[in-house]
Parts: C-alpha cells; structure tokens; sequence
C-alpha cells in the first residue's frame, strides 16, 4: 500500500503561482511513477503531468505545457507541481496517484490521494 496526501492548495489570483506537494508513505516511493490528475466541478477527472520513478521522463497535458512543471524527490518521498501562470480554467481538485507505469492513463495508477483545491480566481 501507499499513501499520498496532498498539499499547497488554495485561491490564488490569474497570473499567480502554486506549488504542490504529494507525500508518499509505505513501500518504496522510488518504485513507482507519479502522475497528477484533477477534476473541475461536472466534469470528469483528467490528466495534467506525470513523471517516471527516476525522473528522467516527464509528461504534460497540452493544457499546462510550459506552464506547469513536474518534479520529485525520492529522498523525501515526495513529488511536486509547480503551477505558474495560473488560469480560471485550472480550477479544480488536484490528485497525486501512483503506478507502475505512469502516463496519462488513469488506469495505470493503483493509489490515490484525497486531493487539493486550487481555486484561480479573474
């Protein structure tokens, strides 16, 4: 099993800046590929980034590209998205998940976090 909790959330203004953090606890965090997800209100749960167990490969939605940026520490069992240039259309609740194989299927993810509000407001 793995646990991830999810944090840095929050109202930030157009334009502004977020980081969030995922904090893995029980086997092996550098086992696994992490990936964020995040839903908007009615709509369904969708990819923005995930990157590989070293972090050597990273991926993005086309949405966030060159916005949104991926990251990880193992040594922490931790992982990171940093947000900047935020929109209203970024609103909604972020999930951190992990897997074996990463990417921007859902399904290849076995654990989830409860997830994060970020709200940007115009």
């Amino acid at each position: 099993q793995v646990q991830l909790v999810e944090s840095g959330g929050g109202l930030v203004q157009v334009g502004g800046s977020l980081r969030l953090s995922c904090a893995a606890s029980g086997r092996t965090f550098s086992d696994y590929a992490m990936g964020w997800f995040r839903q908007a209100p009615g709509k369904e749960r969708e990819f923005v980034a995930s990157i590989s167990w070293s972090g050597a490969r990273t991926y993005y939605a086309d949405s966030v590209k060159g916005r949104f940026t991926i990251s990880r520490d193992n040594a922490k069992n931790t992982v990171y998205l940093q947000m900047n240039s935020l929109k209203p259309e970024d609103t909604a609740v972020y999930y951190c998940a992990a897997g074996l194989s990463g990417g921007r299927d859902m399904a290849s993810y076995f654990y989830w976090g409860q997830g994060t509000q970020v709200t940007v407001s115009s």
